[in-house]
């Protein structure tokens, strides 16, 4: 008698797994974009000499508006994804647990817009 197994059945995706990807993703995307914004500002060109007309300097390139944006938006998915799986730890109930991630993500989603707008679209030329 040979003894067959079955073929593995593929793992549904839910919710949690593409949270769980994205925050791994963020940390991969974040650690590049953090240390070269570090080596940047802080060491080539010094916080003390950070100002208005310095910002305005780096904003003239869309590109570092696009770069200072996608940090925004990496570094905030990363931290509100941590507070949804720390408040996951103390909330029980199924339909509060709901509640709480279509909450945080409306409030990621208001914050990265606003701070994405502000970014890219609030420099005068």
């Amino acid at each position: 008698m040979t003894a067959q197994t079955a073929a593995p059945v593929p793992a549904r995706r839910s919710w949690l797994t593409v949270a769980w990807v994205l925050m791994r993703l963020s940390a991969i995307l974040l650690v590049p974009l953090v240390w070269v914004h570090v080596v940047i500002q802080d060491l080539l060109i010094g916080v003390h000499h950070i100002d208005l007309d310095y910002v305005a300097m780096r904003w003239a390139s869309i590109g570092w508006r696009i770069y200072d944006a996608g940090l925004l938006c990496f570094a905030f998915a990363h931290g509100v994804n941590g507070l949804r799986q720390v408040l996951e730890d103390y909330i029980h109930g199924r339909r509060t647990r709901r509640v709480i991630r279509v909450l945080l993500f409306g409030f990621w989603l208001f914050i990265t817009m606003l701070g994405a707008a502000a970014v890219i679209g609030g420099v005068r030329s």
